[in-house]
């Protein structure tokens, strides 16, 4: 199997994050992943989102898994590692982790 980079965004806790449990809505790590891997696109892999659009090119996810560790809290950052784990004709499996920026635990992993 190839082996992909890995690559990181550090994307901070919002107030509107936050869930009545006082930390962030298990929903929120969907869009921290889709965040820093619009930010990947144009930082990493050298092509912003709108030129990938322009080539006719899109993301849909067909399926997705989150398996989630500890909570984020207001005041963390989040630090989201994405790599590419398979490429098929029509499409890629993208994994990911998602760690506190402060001490490195693990809060969240799984894939697209």
């Amino acid at each position: 199997m190839a082996s992909y980079s890995a690559f990181r965004t550090k994307i901070p806790v919002r107030p509107d994050d936050i869930d009545m449990n006082r930390h962030v809505h298990n929903s929120k790590y969907a869009d921290y992943v889709l965040a820093a891997r619009y930010d990947q696109m144009e930082r990493c892999y050298g092509m912003s989102m709108d030129a990938f659009l322009e080539r006719g090119l899109s993301w849909v996810v067909r399926a997705s898994y989150i398996e989630h560790k500890r909570p984020l809290r207001l005041g963390d950052i989040a630090e989201v590692e994405t790599r590419i784990s398979e490429i098929a004709r029509h499409g890629v499996k993208v994994e990911f982790a998602i760690a506190k920026e402060n001490d490195g635990k693990a809060v969240a992993r799984g894939w697209f």
